[in-house]
C-alpha cells in the first residue's frame, strides 16, 4: 500500500496536471472527423478512462474519426470548453449539466446518457465528535467548489436539518475547497469534516484514520443519483448523428465491461493515473471507491430533478426560476431523427 504521503503527492499532482486541461491525445487534429471528449482523472469517470485506455472507444468510433481527449479538474472548465466549441461532449457532475443546459444559448447543452451513480460520502475527521446532524453546529465543514454537486448536498443536508451556513448566519463554517486542499486541512486537524466524492472519501477515510458517517446514497430515496453525466453539444451531435451513436453503443458496452471486471478496471485507471499524470493510488483505495459507486449509463432521471430544486432552493438557479425541458436527448433507434424530452 502506497504511504500517506506517496498518496497526498499523488493526488496534487493529479489535480495540477489536469486543471491545466491536458491533451492526453496528440495536439489539435486537422483531421475534417473528430470527437473532443473532456473527463476528470477520477474513478467516477472510470467510463471515459478505460474506454481510451482500452481501445474500445476507437474501434467502434473506427478510424475515419480522430478521437481527441481532454482532462480536467471541475465540471465548469469543460462547461467554459463547451461553450467555447473547443471539445464536443463532457462527462461532468449534474450541477454543471444543469447550469450548462441552462445558460446555453438555447439550451445546446444536453445530457446524453449517464455515467455513474453515488459514490460521494461525508467524512468525519479522527479527532472530532460527530456522530450525527445534530453535531453539526460550530463544525468546520469542507466541500469542493461551490456549486458543485457535494456543495450543493452539504447545503440542502443542513437546511433539511435546521442549519445555516455561517455566511447565512449560522453556526457551521463551510469551507468550498479543492479536494488536494481538503486532503491537506484533513491532515492538519483543521476541519472536522468533508463531504467528497471517490476517491477522495476512500483516502480520507482509509489513508487518514476518517470515518465515514453516511453514503450520501442512504439520504436518497431510492439510494442512488446521478453523480457523473455524459453531455453533448448538440450542435455537434445534431451534425454528427453516426459518429454520437457509435460513441453511446461504445460508452454502454464499457459500462458493462467494467461491471464485469472490476480488478482489470482498476489495473487499467491505476495505468492511466501513472502513465499520463505520473502517479497512480493504491490498490486498496481503488477497489474501496470503484465498490462505492454504481458504474451505469442510466442518468437517473428523478435524481436530476431532485438536484435541479435543491440547487434552486439555495439560490444557485438563479432569480426566476428554471426550466429543464429538454434536458435529456436521445436517438429514436428507428431513425436517425433525435428525440427529446
Amino acid at each position: 500500500m502506497k504511504t500517506r504521503s506517496i498518496i497526498s503527492a499523488s493526488i496534487v499532482g493529479i489535480i495540477v496536471l489536469s486543471v491545466l486541461g491536458i491533451t492526453l491525445n496528440s495536439g489539435e487534429s486537422t483531421h475534417e472527423n473528430k470527437l473532443r471528449i473532456a473527463y476528470f482523472p477520477n474513478i467516477g469517470h472510470v467510463i471515459p478512462i478505460v474506454g481510451m485506455e482500452n481501445g474500445s472507444f476507437e474501434k467502434n468510433i473506427g478510424n475515419q474519426t480522430k478521437i481527441e481527449t481532454r482532462v480536467f479538474d471541475s465540471g465548469p472548465q469543460a462547461i467554459e470548453s463547451l461553450f467555447a466549441n473547443s471539445i464536443d461532449i463532457a462527462y461532468v457532475g449534474p450541477g454543471p449539466a444543469i447550469n450548462g443546459f441552462l445558460n446555453s444559448e438555447n439550451n445546446e447543452l444536453k445530457i446524453l446518457a449517464g455515467a455513474a451513480s453515488g459514490g460521494a460520502s461525508f467524512i468525519v475527521h479522527p479527532d472530532s465528535e460527530i456522530n450525527s446532524a445534530s453535531d453539526f453546529a460550530g463544525k468546520k465543514i469542507a466541500a469542493p467548489q461551490i456549486g458543485n454537486t457535494q456543495d450543493v448536498s452539504l447545503r440542502h443536508y443542513l437546511s433539511e436539518n435546521g442549519l445555516k451556513s455561517a455566511e447565512k448566519g449560522g453556526s457551521v463554517i463551510v469551507y468550498n475547497i479543492s479536494n488536494p486542499d481538503i486532503y491537506t486541512l484533513f491532515v492538519k486537524g483543521d476541519i472536522d469534516g468533508a463531504w467528497v466524492p471517490e476517491p477522495w472519501a476512500t483516502i480520507l477515510e482509509t489513508e487518514l484514520g476518517g470515518k465515514r458517517l453516511f453514503h450520501e446514497e442512504e439520504l436518497w430515496g431510492d439510494k442512488e443519483f446521478a453523480s457523473v453525466l455524459l453531455i453533448g453539444n448538440i450542435s455537434y451531435v445534431e451534425k454528427n448523428p453516426i459518429i454520437i451513436e457509435n460513441f453511446l453503443q461504445s460508452h454502454h458496452e464499457t459500462v458493462t465491461w467494467i461491471n464485469d471486471n472490476p480488478v482489470e478496471t482498476r489495473i487499467i485507471f491505476n495505468n492511466f493515473l501513472d502513465s499520463h499524470l505520473g502517479q497512480s493510488l493504491s490498490d486498496d483505495v481503488v477497489d474501496i471507491a470503484l465498490s462505492n459507486i454504481l458504474i451505469t449509463s442510466d442518468p437517473k432521471l428523478d435524481s436530476i430533478f431532485s438536484f435541479a430544486e435543491k440547487a434552486d432552493a439555495l439560490g444557485y438557479l438563479g432569480r426566476h426560476g428554471y426550466d429543464l425541458s429538454g434536458i435529456f436527448y436521445y436517438f429514436d433507434t428507428n431513425s436517425t431523427d433525435e428525440v427529446t424530452t
